[in-house]
């Protein structure tokens, strides 16, 4: 061995051996270990003599790829000093590529005595602890990246698993991994149905919460990261001469053949070790005052403005260059366009817990070369002080928009919302993003999300069914602003069966014909449902599964026409904010009230009416647009704009009508109704 360099971070292979560098500042030694192939057995203890600011560093000339390590990192143990080293356990590096070893939730990997959060634990869980497997690059990839156009985008959320678990057309050895998510049938479906940017919720390498385990589940959706360089190794179809990363890159490089895009849900708010009576893994043992922001009246306790327990501090500057280096790899090596930032705010707190909008983190992606380029899309709240920030993020930055989520389910299923409301919406939140030279797309539009009801449980629920997570139904958000239509759950009535159809149909509709980027949830265009567990993060079986045996069809070809009339109809994705007052000769957007004349002030904000007509007014010989919106429980009657107008799409209708058909003045519009017409 010998003293090597302090870059790049983690393991790094070459002809001349292995490097190793890890940064523990306030560590006062810290050890290699050698572990045998399966990580059980530690064959050699190598203490590290060279560090540079504050980075541990070595070389073995002899090493290669393959080889298992993990650390031992000595300091003092002084918890309310935020101090919590322990060479008795080994630690994950955190820039470990693949990972050996899974947390099952042994109180062994408590770096305190249990029961005794102030007493160091002795005991050594090295047979059982995470570790790291040394591995060379991935070979060069395709190259070459889609960008999809802005306002041509449409994501679509889906998880790994869930999607193929079920899938007849994917091999069985291939169910639930990267490999089956590549397959031709999974992807032509994304493709008919129009969607260009594959969502997929985490696939870091997760450890699951203790709680979880006891119970006998795990944190399925995944927001619980320990590897941030490591794809989860339980989607992983263990195909022969491959690896978890390198099935990683062949989805990555499949979906980019289609001419689409992949984005992954990042979580860098914090990290599956949880709070002070959690467990060991990494950063807690390497440098727990460095990686966390702990409590300034007691540095035994963590900040924990994400509600997992903990949040990493991005505020300082090695915490800031993992981040970094992880999300660059995911670009450069394992070829994704973007990411979505789970609990976003917390990445931008400074020391003390500020937002900061210029903060360390948001400046270094903006100036990056690599990340500057990338999708990057921010969940904009956290439950930390000030931490709803709808809006508040970058140029270049896009953002869910919950706030369009629960207007149209308060308009179209509740009818608590006013025509104003839901305008604001349709039209992309301006009030919240015209700001900064940001456009219309930066507003994420949603009606469900992994995180929640399913479309079809929306209009069938109404109230959440979680006891199967087992925290006696209190988990999972009380205000869904859902219907039942007149049964809770299954039902096999008619009438009622007819009734969730149209709704499903008019809320996709109204997604997916807003200005703004729109998002599909995975499986509700096959009219998946959960059983009315808005909340299941630890359920994974049948619950989360999408059973494709079952697809609704019909509701399949209607999202793929809505989506088709998108891509037609320029003036339903536009790019640029519609002005109050068109330049001659160009585009107006024009608001009427059902009786054909403008909206006035009362209309916008009465209680007791909730229609209206949106005008896309083009001088000839363009084509106008035209969508008549009905959220009333009543038949409203509305007189049409001068024109000769053709029928395009009528939510009411499951099927889709014989070409264009011509329509008649007036327009009998049935309740929770959107049509569509062009000139």
């Amino acid at each position: 061995m010998n003293d090597g360099r302090p870059f790049p971070l983690g393991a790094t292979c070459s002809p001349e051996g292995i490097n190793f560098a890890l940064a523990a500042p306030n560590a006062t030694a810290v050890e290699l270990c050698i572990f045998d192939k399966s990580g059980q057995h530690e064959q050699q203890r190598l203490k590290l003599g060279a560090r540079t600011d504050g980075v541990w560093h070595a070389s073995l000339p002899s090493a290669r790829p393959g080889l298992v390590y993990g650390w031992r990192v000595h300091g003092p143990w002084s918890p309310h000093e935020g101090l919590r080293f322990n060479p008795a356990k080994v630690l994950l590096d955190p820039y470990a590529r693949e990972i050996v070893g899974r947390y099952g939730g042994e109180d062994l990997f408590l770096g305190h005595v249990p029961g005794q959060p102030e007493q160091r634990d002795t005991r050594d869980n090295g047979a059982i602890a995470l570790k790291a497997r040394a591995v060379a690059p991935l070979p060069p990839g395709i190259p070459g990246r889609n960008r999809i156009a802005a306002a041509d985008r449409v994501l679509y959320e889906c998880h790994v698993g869930g999607q193929t678990r079920r899938h007849p057309e994917v091999p069985m050895a291939l169910r639930g991994s990267f490999a089956g998510l590549a397959e031709p049938a999974v992807l032509d479906h994304l493709q008919r149905l129009g969607v260009t940017t594959l969502s997929l919720m985490p696939v870091q390498q997760r450890a699951d919460e203790q709680r979880l385990l006891g119970l006998g589940l795990s944190n399925y959706w995944g927001y619980s990261t320990i590897g941030w360089f490591a794809p989860e190794a339980r989607y992983w179809s263990g195909r022969a001469g491959s690896t978890p990363a390198s099935e990683f890159r062949a989805l990555a490089d499949a979906v980019h053949a289609r001419g689409m895009e992949l984005v992954i849900d990042v979580v860098y708010n914090h990290s599956a070790e949880t709070d002070e009576l959690g467990p060991t893994l990494s950063l807690r043992g390497i440098d727990n005052a460095l990686y966390y922001h702990l409590r300034a009246d007691d540095r035994a306790f963590y900040e924990n403005w994400t509600g997992c327990g903990n949040c990493m501090n991005l505020a300082e500057p090695r915490v800031l260059q993992l981040v970094m280096d992880s999300l660059r790899y995911w670009v450069t090596e394992l070829g994704v366009d973007g990411f979505r930032f789970d609990l976003a705010p917390v990445l931008a707190r400074r020391t003390g817990g500020d937002f900061d909008p210029r903060a360390p983190f948001l400046a270094a992606a903006a100036q990056d070369p690599v990340l500057s380029r990338a999708l990057l899309i921010a969940e904009p709240w956290d439950i930390g002080p000030g931490g709803y920030r709808l809006g508040e993020f970058p140029p270049g930055w896009l953002e869910w928009n919950d706030r369009f989520r629960d207007s149209q389910r308060g308009f179209w299923l509740q009818r608590s919302v006013a025509s104003g409301e839901f305008a604001q919406r349709y039209t992309a939140s301006a009030e919240e993003f015209e700001r900064n030279g940001r456009g219309p797309t930066a507003s994420v539009n949603f009606v469900t999300a992994h995180d929640g009801f399913t479309l079809r449980d929306l209009v069938s629920y109404d109230e959440r069914h979680n006891l199967a997570n087992g925290e006696d139904n209190r988990d999972g958000s009380g205000h869904n602003l859902s219907v039942n239509c007149g049964v809770e759950g299954d039902s096999d009535d008619p009438a009622v069966l007819a009734a969730r159809g149209r709704l499903q149909r008019v809320l996709l509709a109204a997604l997916l014909l807003s200005q703004g980027t729109p998002m599909l949830l995975a499986g509700d265009e096959l009219g998946h449902t959960q059983k009315g567990n808005n909340n299941a993060y630890c359920q994974d079986n049948e619950t989360t599964w999408i059973d494709w045996s079952r697809a609704d069809t019909a509701m399949t070809a209607f999202v793929a026409r809505v989506l088709a009339l998108r891509r037609e109809a320029e003036v339903l994705r536009s790019a640029r904010w519609w002005p109050a007052e068109p330049a001659a000769g160009s585009v107006a957007l024009r608001w009427l009230a059902p009786g054909g004349q403008p909206m006035s002030g009362a209309d916008w904000s009465r209680g007791d009416r909730h229609a209206l007509a949106i005008l896309f007014d083009a001088p000839p010989p363009a084509s106008s647009w035209l969508l008549l919106v009905n959220a009333d429980d009543a038949e409203i009657e509305f007189t049409l704009p001068p024109g000769r107008w053709l029928e395009c799409l009528a939510t009411e209708a499951a099927s889709a009508p014989d070409g264009l058909v011509p329509v008649g003045e007036p327009r009998r519009m049935p309740p929770a109704s959107l049509f569509v017409a062009k000139t």
